[in-house]
């Protein structure tokens, strides 16, 4: 299981990861946790290309955050990857949706990395 935290403005952004088999799920996570958008990143050996879809629930704006971590960890990754996105705080400004965007896309840059380490170190060990 991999987690990590991130101050952001007024909130703290939390990344809680786990391989499901082969792929991963990633729960992103802050203020008023809930879920609303689910994305699904899937990547395509053939073309070596990943892509991406995501339902967002009716109110929520987090659509693009957990669009592009999803087809973000695929393309690094090679699995599919599933990414439930949930932050809400009351009256935010414009600003605190920028930090907040960019902890997550920092954030999502330490999951990969560490998939890699770890994807390192399983090759030595074969």
């Amino acid at each position: 299981m991999f987690r990590t935290t991130r101050k952001a403005g007024r909130i703290e952004i939390i990344l809680e990861a786990k391989k499901l088999g082969e792929d991963y799920l990633l729960t992103l996570t802050g203020g008023k946790e809930h879920a609303g958008a689910v994305a699904v990143g899937l990547f395509d050996e053939k073309s070596g290309r990943a892509s991406s879809s995501v339902l967002t629930l009716p109110g929520h704006r987090e659509e693009q955050l957990a669009l592009d971590s999803a087809r973000r960890i695929s393309r690094a990754t090679g699995k599919t990857s599933v990414v439930v996105a949930g932050i809400h705080a009351d009256n935010i400004s414009p600003e605190e949706i920028k930090e907040i965007v960019s902890a997550a896309g920092e954030m999502i840059g330490s999951f990969i990395a560490s998939c890699e380490k770890s994807d390192m170190t399983a090759r030595r060990s074969e």
